[in-house]
């Protein structure tokens, strides 16, 4: 780890004397209407470069210029340990970036109402840059988590190979979307057209310019995505992929407490195991769990063998223990001729429970109110007698 700084201290004293300058690169965060988290990142830039959510093409491909888009977004030199200033609504909050350039901030009493909001980022030496929040109606009651990789977009590529193609290769026509994928987010969506969308992979942040322009050709909803990052950590060289979606969805489900879920992934890599997981642990916040089985040979392609990497034991799954369902298909198409209907039950069944729970706390609060009433009338009665005698 001190090899990495030394490394990129050397890097920023380079791309100074250059000319390049620090560019804050805003990356969408989420919140309720009492906090948000806001993320982005400081790197060195070319003064003279655009700022990477603005050359995500879709004309013919230029092999050169992907390369050279592509060189500048896999090798970056992070600014750490730069003051920052987020201004977000009401509130202003005075940080500093990480050891990896990151901006990762909780902004509370904000008073942003629901939806898409821009905020502020103010790095010094740098423009100001503007990051998108998303704050979720506490009226909402559902949403969708989706993996990314495999799931909704398909490279057919050695998943060793994904990090580095997902940011050399940028244009949008190098991908192909599964089919039917984004009709069915779109599908379960028109029940709760409010109802957030979070996009949950264990690639690198700086691919994320490229996977949204990828989202928006396809119709996928818009979303905040969920990356994690590359290089080492405090315990080891590699970070954890299975610990960082775990991680990012018990923080959903801590943030979101009303919420939920449908978790979207597929049988490529742990997915599944994943899923179950926090399914049985947290079986009242999960309403479906819908998996894409790949073929043969996008399983090699993902792990090596033509088979599915692993299955959840059967004795300890979300759908034996907590009735959490869970929906396969080999594509969007499929898993919409189960899941809509599914989701429907399951929803129909929860208002049901919800209106028994609210017509037991109705009983139990008029029972002492009739309780009252009866006392009232028997004293009104005592006092009647008395005036005849």
């Amino acid at each position: 780890m001190a090899v990495d700084d030394a490394i990129n201290r050397r890097s920023v004293r380079y791309l100074r004397k250059k000319g390049w300058r620090p560019r804050t690169i805003g990356l969408t965060g989420y919140g309720s209407v009492h906090s948000v988290h806001v993320l982005g990142r400081v790197l060195m830039a070319d003064p003279t470069s655009p700022p990477d959510d603005e050359i995500t093409p879709v004309g013919p491909i230029n092999v050169a210029g992907e390369a050279k888009r592509g060189w500048r977004a896999f090798f970056t030199a992070q600014v750490g340990y730069l003051p920052v200033v987020v201004r977000a609504g009401d509130q202003e909050v005075h940080t500093t970036t990480d050891r990896g350039g990151y901006i990762d901030v909780i902004v509370r009493d904000h008073g942003l109402a629901p939806g898409w909001h821009d905020v502020t980022i103010e790095a010094r030496a740098a423009e100001p840059a503007r990051a998108r929040v998303l704050v979720v109606d506490p009226e909402v009651r559902a949403g969708i988590v989706s993996d990314v990789d495999d799931t909704i977009m398909v490279t057919m590529l050695p998943r060793a190979l994904l990090a580095a193609w997902n940011t050399f290769v940028r244009h949008t026509n190098a991908r192909k979307a599964v089919p039917g994928m984004a009709e069915l987010y779109r599908t379960v969506l028109q029940d709760a057209p409010t109802a957030p969308v979070f996009y949950l992979s264990t690639g690198a942040w700086n691919v994320v310019p490229t996977l949204r322009g990828f989202m928006r050709q396809h119709g996928y909803p818009d979303g905040p995505m969920l990356m994690t990052d590359w290089g080492p950590t405090n315990t080891g060289l590699f970070r954890s992929g299975i610990e960082h979606k775990r991680t990012q969805l018990r923080n959903l489900m801590i943030t979101f407490p009303q919420i939920r879920w449908l978790l979207v992934g597929d049988d490529g890599q742990h997915d599944p195991m994943i899923y179950d997981d926090v399914a049985r642990e947290h079986p009242r916040h999960v309403s479906a769990i819908a998996i894409r089985e790949l073929s043969p040979t996008e399983q090699v392609l993902s792990h090596g063998t033509p088979e599915a990497i692993e299955e959840p034991d059967p004795r300890r799954s979300a759908n034996a223990e907590h009735g959490v369902p869970t929906v396969k298909g080999r594509d969007g198409y499929e898993l919409a001729r189960e899941l809509p209907e599914l989701l429907v039950a399951r929803r129909n069944e929860r208002i049901a429970q919800e209106e028994a729970e609210r017509r037991e706390a109705a009983e139990r609060q008029e029972t002492p109110d009739r309780r009252q009433a009866a006392d009232g009338r028997q004293a009104a009665e005592r006092r009647q007698a008395q005036r005849a005698r």
